[in-house]
């Protein structure tokens, strides 16, 4: 991370304290000493005069010091008292003249050189805190970070899952590299192409393999740094950004976070003079005057388009959107292929299944899915990640770090195995349930004391009722096998509780899968991508509100009897597998198969020659 020094007065006091030091150098390195006239006398009896410079006052020279052998000796001053004093200079040798050395140039030169060291020092530190931090004459300058065609080392190849989005791009990059091919025919392309989609599916990635693939210069900047606290200094970036641009173009301006800056006007802001809807009101007028034929394409990301301004939307300024979608099966096993080439692995690693084990997660997920296999072949001594490194690391992923140090008392312990036990039972005895691949009672993240691992055998787009409900009853599962083995519950469920709710009610009020009949009661204005914000009161009356929380209530209770009648009926199963999982502490879904299985068969077997009789 980049360090900002900030300007302190300790600079000030250091540089002073530099000068004085150099200046008492220069001074006691210069200085000449006053004597009195009897030790100029002494000195000259004893021959330590080497030269004396005269006039009608003043004696000044070089003397030596005892018992010093240099010839040069130090400067002295003394006043002149002997008017005898050329016979005594020539008796001892010493040479004399008239006039006495201006020191003149010397005595400037020990103040003029510590100031330019001092200023020297100031410049340099004030240069350097400019460059950190943009003075006043750059407030309006674009803080874009300029890649040229040889520093983009992205390309589609480089991008993987994305397939659509990659050709719906490709004529972007046609564009830039042979724009007579479109203005022959008289096409335009558009000004504006809009990457929309969840956050971590690699829409930045895919702008850079844009203009990786074109060789053409790239702009990128968020939406976030053209807002600054000063009124206009937005706007200046935006019109300093596209002059900058259109001297560079062809190029690409890409805007990250869009949303940051192109929030539809009027919402949570202070009216027209709001500094952010002045800067989205530059952007659009930069949009509809720079020509496309210049070749200035303009990028932007995000995953709030719900909330954008429609000014943006219309044809000639975002006038295309992209979807980069969570990838699908296939798109995942890409993005694995991708980022194992950075790792050693196993040459017999499943990829397909591990892609199957990561339904819903986009690049970013499985980037980090790959990097925590690698450290855990690393922290196990190996050479190279095997299956069982990718399997932790999803579970990592998904349900946080293992924790088996943490204590746990064994009362506890057996009441997170029946409840894990009986989502597990629930879940396999329900049709088109996704397959339960682990239970375990081992604690993960921050509250889980166990989890169920169910994983989809395929991507789902769409799901029935029966689906929907059958779901809610393998939540519900697990306290209703707390419920039948102690006739009491815990206050592990509330996750499960807050879930089940979750689906219940989009079922009453987005799609029309109950007694309140076809109507859509949620809000329009939910986010496409992000987590759902709880939402306010709708658009309805108090009886229909009474009406859909009663509906809520009686799909959730209907569906929480049936997990208890087929646990019920299945006691002898689940006691069990209690059994084994408090043994082992992990049991995967095959083994708990096979154990249903057997105590099936065994039920049956002993059960027939009652029958008989």
């Amino acid at each position: 991370m980049e360090k900002h020094h900030k300007f302190s007065m300790w600079y000030v006091l250091l540089g002073v304290w530099v000068v004085l030091i150099i200046q008492n150098a220069i001074f006691s390195a210069f200085s000449i000493k006053t004597i009195p006239y009897s030790e100029f006398l002494k000195a000259l009896n004893e021959d330590r005069v080497t030269e004396v410079a005269i006039t009608s006052n003043i004696i000044q020279g070089r003397i030596r010091a005892p018992g010093e052998a240099s010839e040069a000796g130090q400067p002295f001053r003394t006043i002149r008292v002997d008017p005898e004093l050329s016979n005594l200079l020539s008796g001892h040798n010493v040479q004399f003249k008239g006039e006495i050395e201006s020191t003149f140039l010397r005595d400037l030169f020990s103040w003029i050189f510590p100031i330019v060291l001092f200023v020297g020092i100031w410049f340099f530190l004030m240069k350097r805190m400019q460059g950190q931090q943009p003075g006043f004459m750059s407030l309006g300058k674009n803080k874009a970070k300029i890649y040229m065609e040889d520093e983009v080392g992205v390309r589609f190849e480089d991008v993987a899952g994305v397939d659509e989005s990659k050709q719906e791009l490709q004529e972007v990059i046609e564009f830039l590299k042979q724009p007579e091919r479109f203005t022959r025919v008289g096409g335009k392309m558009p000004r504006g192409v809009l990457l929309v989609g969840p956050p971590g599916t690699g829409k930045t990635l895919l702008a850079k393999a844009v203009a990786g693939e074109s060789g053409v210069p790239f702009f990128s900047m968020s939406g976030s740094e053209f807002v600054e606290m000063f009124v206009g200094l937005g706007a200046a970036r935006v019109r300093d950004l596209f002059t900058q641009a259109k001297a560079k173009a062809p190029c690409i301006i890409f805007i990250d976070e869009l949303d940051a800056l192109g929030k539809a006007r009027g919402i949570g802001g202070m009216g027209g003079h709001d500094e952010r809807e002045q800067t989205l009101n530059q952007l659009l007028v930069e949009m509809d005057g720079f020509d496309p034929q210049v070749g200035v394409i303009l990028l932007a990301a995000t995953n709030r388009p719900e909330i954008l301004d429609p000014a943006l939307l219309r044809p000639g300024r975002f006038d295309r959107q992209v979807l980069v979608d969570r990838p699908d099966r296939r798109g995942r096993e890409a993005i694995l292929k991708v980022h194992l080439k950075k790792i050693q692995y196993d040459e017999n690693l499943d990829i397909e299944k591990l892609a199957n084990m990561t339904p819903g997660m986009v690049g970013a997920d499985l980037a980090n899915i790959v990097n925590e296999a690698a450290l855990l072949a690393v922290r196990r001594d190996k050479e190279q990640a095997g299956m069982s490194e990718f399997q932790e690391a999803v579970e990592r992923v998904v349900a946080g770090l293992e924790k088996k140090n943490r204590v746990i008392n064994p009362k506890e312990k057996k009441i997170v195995a029946y409840h894990e036990l009986g989502h597990a039972i629930v879940a396999m005895s329900l049709p088109g349930t996704d397959p339960v691949q682990k239970i375990t009672v081992i604690p993960r993240g921050i509250a889980a004391l166990g989890y169920t691992m169910q994983v989809p055998t395929e991507d789902r787009f769409l799901m029935s009722k029966t689906e929907l409900e059958n779901k809610i009853a393998t939540l519900l599962g697990g306290r209703a096998a707390e419920e039948i083995v102690s006739g009491d519950i815990s206050t592990g469920a509330h996750n499960d509780l807050s879930r089940a709710t979750d689906i219940a009610r989009s079922m009453v009020k987005e799609y029309g899968m109950s007694k309140v009949g076809q109507v859509f009661f949620a809000s329009q204005r939910r986010a496409q991508f992000l987590t759902p914000i709880p939402e306010g009161p709708g658009e309805y009356s108090e009886a229909t509100a009474e009406e859909i929380d009663q509906e809520i209530k009686e799909i959730i209770g209907a569906q929480y009897e049936r997990a208890l009648s087929l646990l019920s009926g299945r006691r002898d199963i689940l006691e069990k597998s209690v059994a084994v999982l408090l043994e082992k502490e992990t049991i995967e879904g095959d083994e708990l198969k096979q154990l249903m299985a057997q105590v099936t068969d065994a039920l049956s077997t002993r059960s027939e020659p009652a029958s008989a009789a």
